[in-house]
């Protein structure tokens, strides 16, 4: 069954573009020409990623990525914009964005991104599980399928998709080091010196939702000139 995509931009031509583009790589796409219309859809249908726009009528990306994020956690988001600075970035992932690309934008990276963000979608990881994994380090459990993890006392916390692949990656190699390399190529299956601060945002967003005190972090470190490292609680790192 093909991922089901929805591209919200007020710019035909754009909009067009993409419904064309991603069609041919067997997507099957909606779209929105502002943010009403693109909130109404992305509550009501089932997608598998949506592209946003900032600057729409009637409704911001930003809003439209939070109203999103308040009532479906999972669903990764791309932002497409014209407004690239990094104050805008922050902005965008602080919204709940998965990824971030300023317009004009290369076709080809956009399909690049678009693929990688599918890989988390929920209905991508029930296609590709087959038993209901629960990962563990110290007091946080980590469960793949639902993209929510317990921690200490039980309490559930969800997790955007990004925050989960992160997190992730993370459990996966605990009480090691993982470069920031290692991590922008097995999140968002590339590496590039320009994306490390939307990867120190999305840390930063992983911290406030899993640390008592996100600026003393007991779990989730800093490796000075490498990257980051998952340690059991009350671990000192190396």
């Amino acid at each position: 069954m093909a991922q089901r995509l929805l591209i919200a931009d007020d710019d035909n031509e754009i909009r067009e573009l993409l419904e064309f583009d991603l069609s041919q790589s067997g997507y099957e796409v909606d779209s929105a020409k502002d943010g009403e219309e693109a909130l109404q859809k992305a509550l009501i249908g089932n997608y598998d990623l949506i592209l946003l726009d900032v600057m729409m009528p009637k409704m911001n990306g930003f809003d439209v990525c939070k109203n999103i994020r308040a009532t479906k956690g999972e669903v990764p988001i791309l932002m497409l914009t014209a407004k690239g600075t990094i104050n805008d970035k922050t902005q965008g992932f602080d919204s709940g964005a998965d990824d971030y690309i300023v317009k004009p934008f290369d076709i080809q990276e956009v399909l690049l991104r678009v693929r990688a963000l599918v890989r988390r979608s929920p209905s991508t990881k029930i296609q590709n599980t087959s038993s209901q994994e629960i990962l563990k380090v110290g007091d946080i459990e980590l469960f793949p399928d639902s993209l929510e993890t317990a921690i200490k006392n039980g309490k559930k916390i969800k997790l955007t998709p990004t925050e989960f692949e992160i997190l992730y990656c993370l459990i996966q190699h605990f009480n090691n080091a993982v470069t920031l390399a290692v991590l922008l190529n097995e999140v968002w299956g590339y590496n590039s010196d320009d994306d490390v601060r939307m990867l120190r945002v999305h840390v930063g967003g992983l911290r406030q939702k899993i640390e008592e005190n996100p600026k003393i972090p007991e779990y989730l470190h800093t490796v000075t000139n490498v990257g980051y490292k998952l340690t059991p609680f009350g671990e000192e790192i190396d």
